[in-house]
Parts: C-alpha cells; sequence; structure tokens
C-alpha cells in the first residue's frame, strides 16, 4: 500500500512554528553582518547619524582606502597570514600524531598517556606560570609566541583519535602487516588518505583560533611589527587610536571621528573575510568529520 502520511495539525503547528523561529535566528545572526558591510561601504556621515539601516548610503570607497593606508594593516595581515598557515600546519602535525598511536589498541601505554592529556583540559598552570614558561624559553616578543604553546589542542586530538578509531578498522591494519607494511607506511599510504574530513575540521579549527586571537599577542609581543590583524583591530575598536596619518585632507576633529568609525566597520570586514573564503571549501568534510570523530569508539 502506497501513498503519503497525513501531517496532523499539531505536526503542521510544530513546522510552522520551527520555520519561524528558525527565520528569527537567522535574522538576527545575519543582519550585523549585513549592517557591518553596508556601514563600510557607505559614507563617514551617513554611519555616524545613523542613516544606514540595510543598504549602502551615499556609496564610497573611503573606508577600504583608510584601511590599505593604516601603517599596520599590511604589515599585520601578513603577520596573520603566517601565524595561520604555519602555525596550523604545526597544530595539524602535532594532533595527527598524538591521535593516531592513542587510537592504536596494541599501543599499550595508551590510556595512561590520555589520562595525561585530559589531566591538562582539566587543570592548568595559569596565565602567570604560562608566561614565565614562554619568557624561559626566550620566545617574548617573537612569532614562535603564538605558535609553540597551543601548538596542540587537546579537544582536536581527542576528536580525531575517536575518528580513527571508528574509521580505521583493525582489520586493515592486520592485513596490511602481513603484507610487511611498517606503521609509518600505513600511516603515509592508507591512514592519511582515509583522514581528509577530520583534517579539514580541525585545521578549520586551528586557522580559525590563529586567525582570531589576540590576547597571547597582547601579552607576549611588544614591537608592532609583530602584531596580528586582530590585535591592530583591537586597538581601533577599543582603544579608538587612529593613525594621524590617515587624514591628509581634512584637519577637524569631527573627520576624524568619522574616519574612526568607518574604519572600524572597514577593517571587520577585511579580517573576517579571509576565513569566509576559505569556509566553502571545507564545508562538504566539516559535517562527516565532526559526527564521525564526536562519537565514541
Amino acid at each position: 500500500m502506497t501513498g503519503s502520511i497525513k501531517e496532523s495539525a499539531d505536526d503542521r503547528l510544530f513546522t510552522i512554528l520551527n520555520y519561524i523561529i528558525l527565520f528569527i535566528f537567522t535574522i538576527t545572526i545575519l543582519y550585523p553582518l549585513v549592517y557591518i558591510v553596508s556601514a563600510s561601504f557607505s559614507s563617514s556621515t551617513a554611519v555616524i547619524s545613523g542613516k544606514v539601516w540595510l543598504y549602502p548610503v551615499e556609496p564610497t570607497l573611503a573606508g577600504y582606502e583608510a584601511v590599505f593606508k593604516h601603517r599596520l594593516i599590511m604589515s599585520s595581515f601578513l603577520n596573520s597570514v603566517f601565524y595561520t598557515v604555519v602555525g596550523t600546519t604545526i597544530n595539524v602535525l602535532f594532533t595527527l600524531i598524538a591521535a593516531y598511536p592513542l587510537s592504536r589498541k596494541d599501543f599499550m601505554p595508551r590510556n595512561a598517556i590520555m589520562a595525561l592529556f585530559v589531566f591538562t583540559m582539566m587543570f592548568s598552570g595559569g596565565l602567570i606560570p604560562s608566561y614565565l614558561v614562554v619568557k624561559g624559553l626566550g620566545m617574548i616578543d617573537t612569532r614562535w609566541s603564538l605558535i609553540i604553546p597551543g601548538a596542540l589542542a587537546v579537544m582536536n586530538m581527542i576528536i580525531a583519535r575517536t575518528y580513527f578509531q571508528t574509521t580505521i578498522p583493525d582489520e586493515l591494519l592486520e592485513a596490511a602487516q602481513m603484507d610487511g607494511c611498517s606503521d609509518f607506511t600505513f600511516v603515509r599510504k592508507i591512514v592519511l588518505p582515509l583522514s581528509g574530513p577530520i583534517i579539514a575540521v580541525i585545521s578549520l579549527f586551528y586557522a580559525v583560533g590563529h586567525w582570531n586571537q589576540y590576547f597571547n599577542a597582547l601579552l607576549y609581543l611588544k614591537h608592532q611589527e609583530l602584531y596580528p590583524i586582530q590585535l591592530v583591530l583591537r586597538d581601533i575598536l577599543v582603544q579608538n587610536e587612529v593613525d594621524a596619518s590617515m587624514i591628509t585632507d581634512v584637519a577637524d576633529q569631527s573627520a576624524r571621528d568619522g574616519l574612526r568609525e568607518l574604519l572600524k566597520f572597514s577593517l571587520i570586514v577585511v579580517s573576517t573575510l579571509p576565513v569566509l573564503i576559505i569556509y566553502p571549501f571545507i564545508q562538504r568534510h566539516f559535517v562527516k568529520g565532526m559526527m564521525i570523530g564526536s562519537l565514541k569508539g
């Protein structure tokens, strides 16, 4: 017997309420993004007077011109690219090196080592001991101070470990060992090619973390030439610092305030654009990697 199941009135009401709630959530999340983009393309006068609601008012590229005239924007942008690329590479490498052995049942001390990793999630030495460790290693005011201290995130390692346990069957390892395959060859030729989804997931997590970090930079960096873009954005948003050299055509305070407001929105767009561009390329791996990696093996 074929036919569609008739939907009851309660089911229809539930579906309608779900759509309404999801629509409200979508508008709540989407509108601030639309407003920021519209304000970044609007004139400073329109932004300050509150004329911008949805579409750009008096369209102009003055905000983006001010961004690229800022003496620290380009250097901080390149610094963030360096921190993100190099840091993510080291993060993923360390995570895989730790996760795969701990996923092997024939690795006897894996439970004891895993307990040590979990212990670090529960207890931390604190801010001052962390600073003293970084200082003792001679990494203060160096690029490595933003990369090495966070070289491995235990939660990402646990997700990758669970992925290996649920995706790489023991029979595959046994067959490879019978053919004379070493552990390193097995990882290189079999494990890594099958681990694309989880590598994409943890790479995204690490990359976003590196791109958005500013607190460690605030602690460990002294020279502005090493600042990531988020720290420069913080100076503009929180401390209202705008380079006076950017205001060459106007001399009054109102022009400075208007440029500051416009620069905020333009810099937010510039600083978030790389992540928005990268995400669609790994989005197809994201759900699969997270769902498999979150299951208990």
